[in-house]
């Protein structure tokens, strides 16, 4: 939209490489970047709220509790309240990851909590924020998933010992392509953000005998907004990269 700021919605940014990437967004021109956190009102974000902004640009704190099934569609609608009558980026970041279990033990609750977080959510998610995006030249879906979903390389990976997570992974990768597929001018991907230095990306590197994950904040969220910026339809929508080395990671 000629004139028009550009639109970015973030899951999960308060934390980690949400917050990474919300933060960076606000560094740019005429932005406005609508970050969801679980409780808008919280002082636990006001470092976030006094990030810099550029000129024009402006951040946006949404509530959404990622395993409600309601809070996706009120969130939009705040959003929307705010001021907001399109977007352009949705980057769908949050995601929960269970204390790691094959198969044979695997509480199913987390299983279920798993799906719900990473999977249900961004479904709803999308469906309340189509008509935003529709409004859009230039829609861009993008997922922030995990090698852990592939399903071809996940003896390969040793994925079998985060069976919850994987599975929730996969489901959310399909949701990817079914956004790629059902929307023939969008530009739908999913990342793997690398194994990158959050609570979560730590303890999945101490289980692999490193005392940290290798990859910074930075460079993971840099990369992958690097990775928006270039993105076609041709070649990078409908598929899952690895932002860190430029790899296709096979579904």
């Amino acid at each position: 939209m000629a004139g028009s700021p550009t639109v970015v919605f973030v899951t999960g940014a308060g934390r980690g490489i949400g917050k990474a990437i919300t933060q960076a967004y606000l560094l740019r021109p005429n932005h406005v970047v609508v970050g969801s956190v679980r409780d808008a009102a919280s002082q636990k974000y006001d470092e976030l709220r006094k990030t810099p902004a550029a000129a024009g640009s402006r951040l946006v704190l949404v509530s959404l509790e990622n395993a409600s099934l309601t809070d996706p569609q009120r969130a939009v609608e705040e959003v929307v309240k705010a001021g907001v009558s399109h977007c352009d980026i949705v980057i769908a970041n949050a995601g929960i990851s269970p204390t790691p279990t094959g198969p044979d033990t695997v509480d199913i609750k987390d299983v279920i909590d798993c799906l719900n977080v990473n999977a249900v959510s961004p479904v709803l998610l999308y469906q309340a924020i189509k008509p935003l995006l529709q409004k859009s030249t230039a829609p861009k879906w993008l997922t922030v998933s995990s090698a852990a979903g592939s399903i071809d390389r996940l003896e390969a990976h040793g994925a079998s010992i985060v069976t919850a997570y994987g599975m929730s992974k996969a489901a959310v990768d399909f949701l990817t392509v079914a956004i790629h597929a059902s929307n023939p001018t969008w530009i739908a991907f999913a990342i793997h953000p690398g194994l990158v230095q959050t609570d979560m990306g730590n303890m999945g590197a101490k289980m692999m005998g490193m005392e940290k994950a290798p990859n910074t904040l930075e460079e993971s969220s840099s990369k992958t907004i690097d990775w928006l910026d270039n993105a076609t339809r041709e070649a990078t929508s409908g598929k899952l990269w690895n932002v860190i080395d430029g790899t296709e990671i096979p579904w």
